[in-house]
């Protein structure tokens, strides 16, 4: 399996690594994990989706090509989209977790330029090549039939998690989550809507005056938040606000299809880009305690239904179809 560990996947990818009756070799790109296990590689090779990481690619692509002479795995795992076009003796499964071209036309409402033709072709070419796509909801799913040709077997497998939500008392604040410069995650507009809503804002992640916090920090924040706001533009599942749901918090999210998708009547949403839309949600949940309570615990008993159980049960599911086609 392969993960980086920049954002929620190296979360997931451990998560579903743990809940798999398998013995699972994790292959890591990007900048190295802060602890790893023994069935953790790791190298530093570049994203596909970072700025000119084609060279690195190729490098990481023969990296794993190795891998898979030594480890002989029956089934290999991708958490990318470019190396889906490796000459794999094994069968391929690839993950969808985000991609660029469906996060710039939900950001921009407009095709991405032409700097970003190659990682297309190059996710296009991957996709094609493996022999099944499994994506965190239909939405993401619609997302990339959109931008790609998807011919082959696609799967929706709900992510899941294994958080457990830290006990304190609830507080007076609205709590967001993520990099202030990431346009998707719209945390510049929670900011201009909490000006408009008694309640403070605490906002956490880079860019922000908190800035990043490790895993304890985030726990406690979620602990004691009594609103989880996500206005975003693009999330196609969002493990952050599923750990606020199992949190007990109340929930504030953009309107999008996944988001929907995954919470149902167990959220208020806003339109991401009306400021006065959002502001209205923050303030209503915010200065009305029964329907806060009601939200809080709507969230809460749909977050059960997004275990670490229930997706590796989906994953194993996959992985053994895949192999009955090869040797079928």
């Amino acid at each position: 399996m392969t993960a980086d560990t920049v954002g929620g996947v190296w979360t997931y990818a451990n998560d579903l690594v743990r809940a798999l009756d398998a013995e699972v070799t994790i292959a890591t790109m990007g900048p190295p994990p802060a602890e790893r296990g023994e069935h953790v590689l790791v190298s530093t090779y570049a994203l596909e989706w970072e700025d000119d990481p084609w060279d690195d690619v190729d490098r990481a692509g023969a990296w794993l090509l190795e891998l898979e002479e030594r480890l002989e795995p029956d089934v290999v795992h991708l958490n990318g989209y470019a190396h889906g076009a490796l000459p794999w003796r094994a069968p391929v499964v690839v993950a969808a977790h985000s991609d660029v071209v469906s996060w710039w036309w939900a950001v921009h409402g407009a095709p991405p330029p032409e700097r970003y033709d190659r990682y297309r072709s190059a996710v296009e070419a991957g996709l094609r090549a493996a022999d099944a796509l499994v994506a965190p909801t239909s939405a993401a799913l619609d997302d990339l039939r959109r931008h790609y040709r998807l011919p082959q077997e696609r799967v929706v497998v709900a992510n899941g998690s294994s958080f457990e939500a830290g006990s304190a008392g609830k507080e007076p604040f609205v709590l967001g989550l993520g990099r202030f410069r990431d346009e998707a995650k719209n945390l510049a507009a929670l900011e201009r809507a909490c000006a408009a809503v008694s309640w403070p804002l605490v906002a956490a992640g880079d860019g922000t005056a908190l800035g990043r916090l490790d895993r304890p920090e985030v726990r406690s924040l979620l602990a004691r938040a009594g609103v989880f706001a996500s206005p975003a533009r693009y999330e196609p599942f969002g493990l952050g606000i599923l750990e606020a749901a199992r949190s007990w918090c109340a929930l504030v999210l953009g309107d999008i299809p996944s988001l929907r998708e995954v919470w149902g009547d167990a959220a208020l949403f806003a339109a991401p880009d009306d400021d006065e839309a959002l502001a209205s949600a923050l303030q209503l949940v915010t200065c009305d305690t029964e329907l806060r309570a009601e939200l809080a615990e709507r969230a809460r008993r749909r977050a059960a239904r997004y275990t670490v159980d229930a997706m590796a049960t989906g994953y194993a599911r996959v992985y053994g179809e895949v192999l009955s086609a090869v040797t079928a």
